[in-house]
């Protein structure tokens, strides 16, 4: 049975500021401090490899942990945040144009192949999902910890439970109830001889973040 660990990123500069942020925003000195108590909780699990996502906010996080894990580190685009519509980057997420945009991304997610510029709709992300969860399920390690983002995360867990059958209008709902903390822990297991069942994950744990006091 394999066992994948998913761990969002510490608090960033966007996250801080409220800014809708690109690849390539650093953490914060919260958002570090955050990462050393998921690290010193991670001792604590039987963990074989690590991988992150490629932004950099995932990438210190994933750094941070492994100081104390030392384990393999690898980084793929797999895990990378939902791409927004460029025009929303840098924009603060209160501001008028902002929540224009978002209006717009809610109204046309259930949409099939709607977007309304160049972001990921949810077609995209379902296949990124799935992807994502073939690379883990084939890796030759059982106990993986996957560094990855708060929207993401949440699409390859409606992925995991809903497996082929997720529709947008499942996925919409998952995505507005269940929210992530930084850090916040996420743990799926996959037994792929699980009889009766529609799909061989399951979510045992969802956003723990008792590490953070």
């Amino acid at each position: 049975m394999k066992k994948i660990y998913l761990v969002r990123h510490g608090e960033s500069g966007g996250n801080a500021s409220g800014v809708y942020q690109n690849a390539d925003t650093s953490l914060t000195e919260k958002g570090r401090a955050q990462a050393e108590f998921i690290a010193s909780r991670c001792e604590k699990f039987v963990i074989d490899f690590i991988v992150s996502s490629s932004m950099k906010r995932a990438v210190e996080t994933a750094q941070i942990i492994n100081k104390k894990l030392d384990k393999p580190l690898g980084i793929s685009d797999l895990f990378v945040e939902r791409r927004r519509p460029k025009t929303q980057i840098g924009l603060h997420k209160d501001s008028p144009e902002a929540l224009e945009i978002d209006r717009m991304l809610i109204e046309n997610f259930t949409k099939p192949d709607t977007r309304i510029s160049d972001e990921e709709n949810f077609e995209d992300l379902r296949k990124r999902a799935d992807k994502t969860l073939e690379y883990l399920k084939n890796r030759q390690e059982e106990n993986i910890l996957v560094v990855t983002h708060g929207f993401f995360l949440r699409m390859i867990m409606a992925y995991a439970i809903f497996d082929d059958k997720l529709t947008s209008k499942e996925c919409d709902r998952i995505i507005g109830k269940f929210h992530t903390a930084n850090t916040g822990l996420t743990i799926l297991g996959y037994d792929e001889n699980r009889q009766g069942r529609d799909s061989p994950w399951w979510l045992w744990v969802w956003n723990d973040h008792a590490h953070l006091g």
